[in-house]
């Protein structure tokens, strides 16, 4: 076999793997995609409050309250999950506290307070 067969062999086996890996998430219930979207987004959110005490744009006051807001929305999300499921509304009203929180990343980073 030349190296352009082994490529061309290795290239279908990625696309094969790939197509079932899209196949697999798709067969997932609502309720898990939305929980997966929820956890995602905090993942995001709680790394530009990172990106933020790195770059000094937050104080520590300003971080203490960010994360407690982040620690809140988690302990929120792990009562909607005590049933095992994440129902519409539930989703919702996460996704609402996590806009809240969004806007208050945002604003924190750039009220050009910065920490010492």
């Amino acid at each position: 076999m030349n190296t352009h067969t082994a490529r061309l062999s290795a290239l279908m086996i990625s696309a094969l793997l790939c197509t079932g890996s899209v196949w697999a998430q798709s067969a997932t219930t609502p309720s898990e995609r939305m929980e997966h979207r929820i956890d995602a987004r905090q993942a995001r959110q709680e790394q530009r409050i990172d990106r933020g005490v790195q770059s000094g744009q937050l104080t520590r006051h300003e971080t203490a309250r960010l994360e407690h807001q982040q620690a809140h929305i988690d302990r929120v999300e792990d009562r909607a999950l005590a049933d095992g499921s994440l129902n519409r509304h539930e989703a919702r009203h996460m996704e609402k506290m996590q806009d809240r929180a969004k806007r208050d990343i945002r604003r924190q980073k750039h009220d050009r307070q910065h920490a010492q």
